[in-house]
């Protein structure tokens, strides 16, 4: 099974990093890897890619371009500064008005907010493994709050699915992360490219 967004080795930071600064790169490369994922159309809902909810000229690094990410040091407050500021910026990432009520299938990584008996009935769809658990969540407008309609079976954490309802444009927060969309699923299957990609 291939992942719906596939970082390349060549991308990602030295093991010798710091492990806030190399939390912190991955964050950020994370966000820009999400707008890498193109999909097709399906006949019933738009096949969306994650890079249609952020607006095409905001920049994830705006106030931090120029800024040396380079020397952060563990348990330094300039880095525990920096990082608050980084965290404050992308929770109010801006959303895409447009996409409010769009019926949408977007491909995605499960992080399990409610669950019960097996059960999947509510959680954070992001567009790279590890978000929100191994690495720092991603900008607000690259998580998506999911309702399922009916309880999900079979669904664990980090495994990825597609989700297909209506999107709604509303900003929540959890314990995971603050997410800048809401999707009311109808449906949530197990991630399958499809033939021919």
């Amino acid at each position: 099974m291939k992942s719906p967004v596939m970082p390349t080795p060549m991308h990602m930071p030295s093991p010798s990093l710091s492990s806030t600064r190399r939390h912190l790169l991955q964050a950020a490369l994370a966000a820009g890897l999400a707008t890498l994922s193109p999909w097709g159309l399906s006949a019933e809902l738009k096949e969306t890619p994650w890079d249609a909810l952020m607006p095409k000229s905001w920049d994830p690094m705006k106030g931090f371009k120029g800024r040396n990410l380079q020397n952060l040091v563990d348990g330094d407050p300039k880095t525990q500064a920096l990082m608050d500021e980084l965290r404050a910026a992308w929770d109010q990432a801006p959303t895409v008005p447009e996409m409010d009520g769009r019926a949408i299938r977007i491909a995605g990584y499960v992080v399990p907010l409610e669950e019960s008996k097996g059960e999947l009935r509510e959680f954070l769809l992001v567009p790279y493994f590890g978000a929100c658990i191994h690495t720092p969540p991603p900008p607000a407008n690259q998580i998506i709050h999911v309702t399922p309609l009916k309880p999900v079976k079979g669904i664990k954490g980090m495994v990825p699915v597609w989700a297909s309802g209506t999107l709604k444009v509303r900003r929540d927060e959890s314990a995971m992360g603050v997410s800048g969309y809401h999707l009311d699923a109808v449906k949530v299957d197990p991630y399958e490219e499809r033939a021919g990609r």
